[in-house]
């Protein structure tokens, strides 16, 4: 893999894992079009979903602490316990999901078809969602129910073309959060998911050819530094209530990859 195309599938990473539009969908149609791309398993996917991993702990640095230390008051104006347990709660959908059928999620991954239908279904969900009124309920008010309804929304994001980050903050949404605490929320559970995948497919590593360390690092760091910058985008349209924006986009993208199969099978 050369390096230009580490850039471009680490920048394709780095704004996608966020804005609600499908980190996944995207890296396999980008793939799909990368004459002789190859990657042992999703490794190199997994690889550049850690680069953002590192943005999140970043971004949300104090509450980690909070968390970690109980010590500090964070934004996130929850006992950090109960919050820890909650987000724990909230992963148990994906890991069980991720365990049964983690052989047919990657062929997933292959069928541009399943990607568009799925990107259609995220770009409704969206739509769907942004209608709801904007809640009062802060991290605080989660309960047992409300992180067990995102953290299946979540498992849904295992197909390429749904999005986690959409689904889950959308879901937080229907659950009267708000908006801001439905987008800390499902980037908070983005944590313990990646770190997950990592665990699934580090088998993957003894296949990856030393010469291309530096191409999976270069696609890390741009995933990472776009990742970053992603996450205040993604909060700033929140608090604009214009979340709705990434819903139409999404029914494009999705109607735009459906197109194409028909088209490539007429």
């Amino acid at each position: 893999m050369s390096i230009a195309s580490a850039i471009w599938l680490g920048t394709v990473q780095g704004l996608t894992e966020f804005l609600p539009v499908s980190s996944s969908g995207h890296l396999a149609i980008a793939q799909h079009f990368m004459t002789g791309f190859e990657q042992p398993g999703l490794l190199f996917d997994i690889v550049l979903h850690l680069g953002t991993l590192g943005a999140v702990l970043l971004y949300f640095r104090q509450d980690l602490v909070f968390l970690a230390t109980g010590l500090k008051p964070a934004s996130t104006g929850s006992d950090a316990r109960r919050l820890i347990g909650l987000l724990a709660l909230s992963t148990v959908p994906i890991v069980i999901m991720a365990l049964l059928f983690k052989d047919r999620v990657e062929q997933a991954f292959e069928q541009l078809w399943l990607i568009g239908a799925s990107l259609c279904v995220t770009g409704g969900w969206l739509l769907l969602t942004s209608r709801v009124a904007s809640g009062k309920r802060q991290l605080r008010d989660v309960t047992m129910r409300d992180a067990l309804i995102v953290g299946l929304c979540q498992s849904a994001a295992l197909l390429p073309g749904i999005s986690r980050s959409g689904t889950t903050i959308g879901a937080g949404l229907m659950r009267g959060l708000e908006h801001g605490a439905a987008a800390r929320f499902s980037f908070l559970l983005s944590i313990p998911a990646i770190v997950g995948a990592t665990i699934l497919n580090v088998k993957d590593v003894a296949s990856m050819a030393s010469d291309a360390l530096v191409s999976y690092f270069v696609g890390f760091s741009t995933a990472f530094v776009i990742g970053y910058m992603a996450i205040g985008v993604v909060i700033r349209f929140l608090e604009k209530q214009k979340f709705h924006l990434f819903g139409y986009y999404c029914l494009a993208s999705g109607g735009a990859v459906l197109g194409y199969v028909t088209l490539g099978n007429s």
